[in-house]
């Protein structure tokens, strides 16, 4: 039996406490820091995306766009398929909190 996605995540987050997936994470948005900054703040010279405070489904879906190749880019095409669903989920929450 396959279990959808979303009752996974939302199971995930009632068996896991808060500062556990809080950690897990910051320590997935470190990948990210080198490109758009620490905590998702880029330099505001606009040639990268800051990803501090993007909203939630904004960033699933550009995720899920550079996945499968529906956005052009230079190297997030690969990054992105290194994420798994859950942990775009949790990228998506802590960047929309930053």
């Amino acid at each position: 039996m396959k279990i959808p996605l979303a009752a996974f995540a939302a199971l995930a987050l009632c068996v896991v406490p808060a500062g556990a997936l809080a950690q897990d994470a910051r320590y997935l948005a470190g990948a990210c820091a080198n490109c758009h900054g620490t905590d998702g703040h880029a330099s505001r010279d606009g040639a990268i995306a800051p990803l501090a405070g993007m909203q939630r489904a904004y960033f699933i879906e550009q995720m899920s766009a550079f996945r499968t190749g529906a956005r052009p880019a230079t190297v997030m095409h690969q990054l992105s398929r290194g994420f798994t669903e859950e942990q775009i989920f949790l990228l998506a929450d802590y960047f929309s909190t930053r």
